[in-house]
């Protein structure tokens, strides 16, 4: 939610968590922190627009100067404050504190930051997804270039400029894949593409610059088919816990002559996934 700006929907959500009983204490703090930080970073989500007019009106740009402003005040107040930010970012786990260190990193007009981030993109094996949450907040510091990294078990070049800040700013092959799925499921299974919506969005991300992700860029109708198909699998054996793999090949028209990409396509969702549950 954070990453496609649904703020409110995101507050909503946090509230209805606080609410729920049974989860670790930690949790809770850690949902209570984020609510905290969001209320502060957006008071008119807050308090509600007076129309649906005057909120699509608030731009983003609105929100970035709020959220400037915010991290400057802080670090006025403490000259050591993007030392602790840094540290809570590339020492702590990774957890939602993590994610909101790095949106504040983002305002700070501090080279040293740019280099401390890309040292630690460099040497250090992290997780794909904080990966691209880091690149995202380069690219929101303006920084220009190329960054390499090892993505998985490949060195990737990554040019700044171009790491997509929401999911809309992906490649509109990128984007095609999950509306052939939607077309697929949006009556029937809505809870289906719910899932595939989410799951396409972190994938995406934790892929991006990799040889799966550049393939999906090909222009090939028969790619884009083949991925959809994957992400329908997948997400349809996660839901129900069986696999109906000729089902949804047969929707997706992926022929006998496309089942060795379907494959590997599937394998690589299925690995990704797996590597979620096992995190």
């Amino acid at each position: 939610m954070l990453e496609n700006e649904r703020y409110g929907e995101a507050m909503e959500l946090l509230r209805f968590l606080l609410q729920c009983q049974g989860q670790n204490e930690r949790n809770y703090e850690e949902w209570q922190a984020l609510l905290e930080w969001l209320e502060a970073a957006f008071p008119q989500v807050v308090s509600g627009p007076a129309s649906q007019e005057e909120a699509d009106s608030e731009s983003d740009e609105d929100e970035a100067d709020m959220a400037r402003r915010m991290v400057q005040d802080k670090l006025a107040q403490d000259a050591g404050y993007a030392d602790k930010l840094l540290d809570t970012v590339m020492n702590g786990p990774l957890t939602e504190q993590t994610v909101l260190a790095l949106e504040q990193l983002a305002y700070l007009d501090r080279p040293e930051v740019d280099v401390a981030l890309t040292t630690w993109l460099k040497e250090q094996s992290l997780h794909p997804l904080l990966q691209f949450r880091v690149l995202q907040t380069l690219r929101r510091r303006e920084m220009t270039g190329f960054v390499t990294l090892q993505r998985g078990a490949e060195t990737v070049e990554i040019e700044v400029e171009h790491v997509p800040l929401s999911h809309s700013e992906f490649p509109n092959a990128i984007l095609q894949i999950l509306e052939r799925v939607a077309e697929k499921t949006e009556i029937h299974e809505p809870t289906l593409y719910y899932f595939a919506q989410e799951l396409w969005t972190q994938f995406v991300m934790a892929i991006y610059g990799t040889t799966d992700y550049r393939s999906m860029l090909d222009g090939e109708e028969s790619t884009l088919d083949i991925w959809a198909a994957a992400l329908h699998d997948i997400v349809s054996e996660s839901l129900k816990g069986i696999r109906a793999e000729e089902e949804v090949r047969s929707y997706y028209e992926i022929t006998d002559t496309m089942r060795f990409r379907y494959e590997g396509a599937y394998r690589s969702l299925k690995q990704f996934v797996s590597a979620g549950v096992e995190d």
